[in-house]
């Protein structure tokens, strides 16, 4: 016999999971917590909870919940000691956080400690989330050079008619012959992709090369027996696919962006995002800490120099020639480190379940099992 499960989708919010009395650690977190936050930063909180049984044991695990805007992420236990496992950054962060930014710490958290965690899998997974820090500041750079018109192109915008032994515009080609694109019809030519026959009448028999300005694709018509085209044409499809992708990508950005903080880059002039590179040599520094010092220091004592990056007080290529040396000398460090190779993952698991067993056998844990057992699970 054969069962079919319903597929659980359970849409959470973190108030209803603190309203529930689920949360065992919330911190904030961010900028704040490295002591690198402006008057004007966003305060965001971190914090990892514990899902009853009766939601631990069903099909409604819920790894993780967060508000609108990212600014509050919860975690459930074994979503955080998952990610702990593979030294994340942002998750091994956690463990070290000022006590003046610890909101609500439950005891049991007192059982997961920072050196159970460290190794020597920080060198990649630090360094590789710095790198993606520089993408991020690279790519601001890309389209503040490179903004795209807000009037958006049309498919016509790509077509190409091929007249005389030239490729000249459509729109050209129209213009220049007092034709109307509406008057136009297209059949495809077999064989040649994206080349089509191009015709015209007076009366608008045709469906024209695209139905509306909004259209995605040219338009094909019904051409009667005999009739000749006037011209071959060509709809570069494969460059209107990447400019919608970029033009897309860009507005996106621009509703998004942080307008105080994109002013602030476009201020300092530098043309690259300022607090992308400062997050680079923060986590370089960190990884290179964790190897020499054997701990994870959040809170920044190298503060001025990283508000120094923020500020936009150095080039782009210094910063990213600074950064490859500093990337460049971990290994060395790491070699002599005195850590694990990676993180003890049968100890980890071993946390988790000493971890919920000790907290299921509080009023919480035994209200869940009675409430299971009155519903013959």
């Amino acid at each position: 016999m054969i069962f079919l499960f319903k597929c659980w989708k359970v849409n959470m919010t973190p108030e209803e999971v603190k309203a529930k009395g689920w949360l065992i650690f919330e911190t904030i977190a961010g900028s704040r917590a490295y002591g690198l936050a402006s008057e004007n930063s966003d305060t965001d909180i971190r914090g990892v909870f514990i899902l009853p049984l009766d939601y631990l044991l069903g099909m409604e695990y819920i790894p993780q919940v967060s508000n609108e805007t990212n600014d509050i992420v919860y975690f459930e236990l074994k979503r955080f000691l998952e990610l702990l496992g593979k030294n994340n950054p942002n998750m091994m962060e956690l463990l070290a956080v000022p006590d003046d930014c610890i909101i609500y710490r439950h005891d049991i958290m007192d059982m997961i400690k920072p050196e159970q965690f460290l190794s020597k899998l920080c060198e990649s997974s630090f360094a590789n989330y710095a790198f993606t820090q520089i993408k991020k500041a690279y790519g601001l750079e890309k389209k503040i050079i490179n903004p795209v018109d807000k009037e958006k192109k049309t498919v016509l915008d790509f077509c190409f008619v091929y007249e005389d032994k030239l490729a000249v515009l459509l729109k050209d080609y129209l213009n220049s012959n007092n034709f109307m694109q509406e008057e136009m019809g297209l059949t495809s030519i077999h064989h040649f992709r994206d080349m089509y026959r191009l015709f015209r009448s007076e009366s608008c028999e045709y469906s024209g090369v695209i139905r509306k300005e909004t259209a995605n694709d040219v338009c094909l018509s019904s051409i009667p027996e005999g009739r000749n085209p006037i011209a071959i044409l060509y709809f570069n499809r494969d460059a209107y696919s990447v400019y919608c992708r970029k033009y897309k990508e860009y507005w996106d950005w621009v509703e998004k962006r942080n307008e105080e903080r994109y002013a602030g880059t476009m201020q300092h002039g530098k043309k690259y995002d300022a607090k992308n590179m400062m997050h680079v040599f923060r986590l370089l520094l960190v990884a290179k800490e964790i190897a020499t010092e054997g701990k994870l220091n959040v809170r920044r004592g190298d503060r001025e120099f990283l508000l120094d990056i923020k500020a936009g007080k150095y080039g782009y290529d210094e910063l990213l020639s600074m950064a490859h040396a500093l990337h460049a000398q971990l290994p060395a460090y790491y070699l002599s480190a005195n850590l694990p190779e990676s993180p003890d993952l049968i100890a980890a698991n071993q946390l988790l379940v000493a971890m919920r067993k000790a907290y299921y056998s509080t009023a919480t844990g035994v209200q869940s099992f009675i409430f299971l057992n009155n519903n013959d699970l």
